[in-house]
C-alpha cells in the first residue's frame, strides 16, 4: 500500500526580534488532515506567545475556521496567522462569497443546529472576530478572521 503524501506549504516570515511573525498555509479542499497539521504549525508560531492558555484558545479557534472553510466551501482556502506585540490575528480566506452563520438555538428544543456551532466558540473566546467580503466575480470570496490579545480579555 502506497502512503499518500500531501503538499503542505507553510511559509513563516518575520524572524527579527519584535517584528510580527506570520504563518501562511495553503489548505487543499476537503483535506481535513490539514487541520491537526495546521494546529501544530500554529503552536510552533505561538510557542513563546501570550499568557498560559492563550495559544491553546488560538489553536481551537483556528481549527474551527479551517474546518469550516474546508467542509462548507468545497474549495481550497488559505490560512494567514500574524502574531506581533499587540496580539494574534488569524485569517482563513476562501473563494466562496456565502457568509457563515452562527448556530441559532431552536426555540422548541433549546438545541443548536449542527452548523455554526464552531462560530459560537469563536464569538465567545476571541477578543474580536468577523467576516470580510473579498471582490466580485472570479475573485469573490471572504475572509473569516479572529483576533486574540496576549492577555485574556485584552484589546488587539
Amino acid at each position: 500500500m502506497r502512503r499518500q503524501v500531501h503538499d503542505v506549504r507553510d511559509r513563516v516570515t518575520g524572524t527579527g526580534e519584535g517584528a510580527p511573525r506570520q504563518l501562511r498555509r495553503k489548505l487543499g479542499h476537503a483535506d481535513l488532515r490539514v487541520v491537526p497539521e495546521t494546529r501544530r504549525a500554529l503552536r510552533e508560531l505561538l510557542r513563546h506567545w501570550g499568557r498560559p492558555g492563550r495559544a491553546e484558545i488560538a489553536e481551537l479557534l483556528t481549527s474551527e475556521l479551517v474546518t469550516n472553510a474546508l467542509v462548507h466551501t468545497g474549495r481550497d482556502a488559505e490560512l494567514v496567522a500574524t502574531v506581533g506585540p499587540r496580539g494574534l490575528r488569524v485569517e482563513v480566506r476562501d473563494k466562496v462569497a456565502h457568509r457563515p452563520e452562527l448556530g441559532v438555538p431552536d426555540a422548541d428544543t433549546g438545541t443548536h443546529s449542527t452548523h455554526g456551532r464552531g462560530l459560537i466558540l469563536v464569538q465567545s473566546l476571541a477578543d474580536a472576530w468577523g467576516v470580510t467580503a473579498l471582490g466580485v466575480g472570479r475573485r469573490s470570496g471572504k475572509v473569516v478572521w479572529f483576533e486574540l490579545a496576549p492577555e485574556a480579555g485584552g484589546a488587539v
